[in-house]
């Protein structure tokens, strides 16, 4: 894979980190930014920049064999509009700039699926199917966006209309694009055959996908049994597909990890992990008192959008680069990793303890704001220090 691709994206992730650094420091001495323009620009800058822009680069390196310059150029042009919502999100907030650099990061990723479509080359039916599949998804959750404009115009920016529609964006962009693209990389590192598990696993995961919609859906319309019913299905699914999951994978990962270093098994193994906490999460959410808690208690919320995003999904591109050429095994890059890890357990730990406390009626921890803080530190430390021994890295990596 490219180098230079690969460093623009961790840059990308890094200004993520920071600004939601500056998030954090926000309680604790006021800022002259606007708190809720900045959360844009973080939030499209780690999904657009860091996550978005590393499948990009993972999945033309994987699964297209003849490298046209065309995909040099389409990378170039949505770092483009991705710099453009960095510098514009955190001024105006959702205003005509910003718009128009997130439409235009919109239409690259139609050429994008169009040029995978039309390239990938892949022998084996696991990576197609999952290659395909994401692409669909990230494809179809792009009709929330073109939704977001009429819900405004007609119902206003506080209609369920509205709120569905980022919804409906949010996921399908994490559990479907993100997540399936992540496995179909993975599946093909470790060489996954087809199967009747794994007709299972992906027939489980797609379905899955659709019906959990209903969780978010259900916290902007009256009680809707139906939609109660719906997500218990979906999440009963992918309990089972989890299941699938770690039965095709395990045995696979044993004969990888003889073969790598620790550092990259314990990546793999914390990404799973995160996967299997998010799945286990999830069936709280089929006690509806519950699932109404989740959304009023942001603290839930934004720990769960960081156990997948940073969790599971930075975790496994992560491991994928450490595969590579492109790093060397050092002190420094352990280090780099460690302090990544930590920051991430250390926030979601804090974020989880203050959330339950405000759920059963305590105060305020302690001294929350500056521990928060001091935690999330870490997060953009460790990043630097992978970016760093990237740089370093003096062995060629030809595309």
């Amino acid at each position: 894979m490219l180098k230079k691709s690969v460093i623009v994206c961790l840059i990308n992730f890094l200004i993520a980190a920071l600004m939601g650094l500056i998030l954090r420091y926000t309680p604790i001495n006021s800022i002259h930014l606007n708190y809720r323009f900045l959360i844009h620009a973080h939030s499209h800058v780690a999904m657009l920049g860091w996550v978005y822009l590393m499948l990009f680069t993972l999945i033309v390196h994987y699964f297209v064999p003849e490298k046209k310059s065309i995909y040099n150029r389409l990378f170039w042009l949505t770092e483009f509009a991705v710099v453009g919502m960095m510098l514009s999100f955190p001024v105006q907030g959702y205003a005509s700039v910003s718009i128009s650099f997130s439409t235009l990061h919109i239409l690259c990723s139609y050429y994008f699926v169009y040029l995978i479509w039309k390239h990938q080359k892949t022998e084996s039916l696991v990576t197609r199917y999952l290659l395909k599949a994401s692409l669909f998804f990230m494809l179809l959750s792009t009709i929330g966006v073109w939704c977001l404009g009429p819900a405004v115009s007609m119902l206003g920016q506080a209609s369920a209309f509205y709120q569905i529609a980022i919804q409906f964006f949010l996921h399908f962009q994490f559990n479907g694009w993100f997540l399936i693209a992540v496995f179909a990389i993975f599946f093909h590192v470790l060489k996954i055959k087809h199967s009747k598990e794994f007709k299972r696993f992906f027939r489980l995961l797609t379905l899955s996908t659709v019906l959990t919609l209903a969780l978010p859906v259900q916290w902007f319309v009256d009680y809707n049994t139906a939609l109660l019913c719906i997500n218990m299905i979906g999440v009963s699914l992918q309990l089972v597909m989890l299941f699938f999951f770690l039965k095709l994978v395990v045995p696979k990962l044993k004969i990888l990890f003889k073969k790598q270093s620790k550092l990259i098994k314990l990546v793999f193994v914390f990404a799973m992990c995160c996967l299997t906490l998010k799945t286990v999460l999830n069936l709280v959410t089929l006690i509806p008192e519950f699932s109404i808690v989740v959304y009023e208690h942001r603290n839930f919320i934004i720990g769960f959008i960081h156990l997948v995003m940073l969790g599971i999904i930075s975790g496994f591109l992560v491991a994928f680069i450490l595969q590579s050429p492109l790093v060397t095994f050092k002190k420094t890059l352990n280090i780099g990793i460690a302090t990544f890890i930590l920051g991430f357990i250390f926030t979601e730990l804090i974020l989880g303890i203050q959330g339950c406390m405000f759920y059963f009626g305590s105060e305020i921890l302690p001294n929350y704001y500056q521990l928060l803080f001091l935690a999330s530190l870490l997060i953009p430390l460790g990043i630097i220090f992978i970016i760093v021994n990237v740089i370093r890295t003096k062995r060629v990596v030809i595309d």
